[in-house]
């Protein structure tokens, strides 16, 4: 090697060196030469984020509309922003037209998934808000009203969003019937029987004719409530089926684990949902409603999408018979 070969030689190797140096501290440049960053952003006081009591006196025959509910409950409509975590899923909720449901069926949609929904046929108006919702993401949206107290019409349910989204690997058991009672006097057993039948007696239906649909890295997912660890007086059979529900996730957790099938359950606090307003608390109960958590709010259902966002996402493959509270600070677990 000559003289001169071995100076070009030193040149290229410094300035590899030099190159690399470079490429260290400097940030990743974007196209238009500025850093690949998120904008920052400032975080939200949670205790002033969301409205907070008192609020007005309202009224809806059951099961009530969040459409005409004032405030308005925050679903996620403008807020909620996806990343495509839930890609090419197929999910199924009950209760798909409001509250904690709503707020799961719009995320999933933003998170990329296909998804059923369930509801009363006189939650129409609400239903078809989201339904709007979800196709304008580019998903899949199918509105499937019934009574969840029917046995035959669960297994429709599912076999109906089983062939319209092309298969199914989430099941939200979220749809609920609650109703507030100063006495167990005042409770007929047909009302208790209504209870009993949506919030208990439908999970097992629509569990037991999805199962055989449900591969490996599937997720069930049931709404209990802080209820089932510290009930009030006024919802004694409600309390009831939020603990039943809970025991249910844990068992079937065990049960199912085995097949590579995740089961888990979202404890709210107090949410503001129609289910406040068309029964499931007095006017007195209604106006403080949220009051007496450390945050002195109620939650808004938005604030719970992100919850079952992550126990259907495949990164969360470890959690199963899993319980998830979100209660402003009061309650368990």
């Amino acid at each position: 090697m000559n003289e001169n070969d071995k100076i070009t030689r030193r040149k290229i190797i410094s300035g590899l060196r030099a190159g690399f140096a470079d490429m260290a501290v400097s940030p990743v440049l974007g196209s238009a030469g500025s850093p690949k960053s998120a904008p920052p952003q400032k975080p939200d006081d949670p205790t002033t984020k969301y409205p907070k009591p008192p609020f007005n006196e309202q009224s809806q025959p059951w099961p009530g509309l969040a459409s005409k509910m004032n405030p308005r409950p925050d679903h996620g409509e403008t807020s909620y922003k996806g990343s495509g975590r839930l890609a090419g899923r197929k999910a199924l909720i009950t209760g798909g037209d409001s509250g904690m449901g709503r707020a799961a069926a719009i995320a999933y949609a933003r998170e990329g998934a296909d998804v059923a929904i369930n509801y009363f046929p006189t939650e129409e108006p609400d239903a078809q808000e989201v339904i709007k919702l979800i196709k304008a993401e580019g998903r899949k949206a199918m509105a499937i009203p019934g009574d969840l107290r029917d046995e035959a019409f669960c297994k429709k349910l599912v076999d109906e969003a089983v062939k319209g989204l092309g298969g199914l690997d989430i099941v939200v058991n979220n749809a609920g019937r609650q109703q507030s009672h100063q006495s167990i006097l005042d409770i007929s057993t047909e009302q208790f029987d209504w209870t009993m039948k949506t919030n208990i007696y439908a999970p097992f239906w629509i569990i037991k004719a999805a199962l055989p649909h449900l591969q490996p890295g599937s997720v069930i997912i049931g709404t209990t409530s802080e209820q089932a660890y510290d009930p009030t007086p006024d919802l004694y059979d409600y309390a009831q089926t939020k603990a039943a529900t809970m025991n249910y996730v844990k068992s079937l957790a065990k049960q199912l684990a085995p097949k590579g099938i995740r089961v888990n359950g979202v404890a709210p606090g107090p949410i503001w949902t129609p289910l406040q307003v068309s029964g499931g608390a007095t006017q007195e109960k209604l106006k403080n409603f949220g009051g007496q958590t450390p945050m002195g709010r109620p939650g808004q259902p938005v604030e719970l999408a992100s919850i079952y966002v992550q126990l259907a996402a495949a990164d969360a493959s470890y959690a199963t018979g899993q319980v998830y509270g979100s209660s402003g600070g009061a309650g368990q677990p």
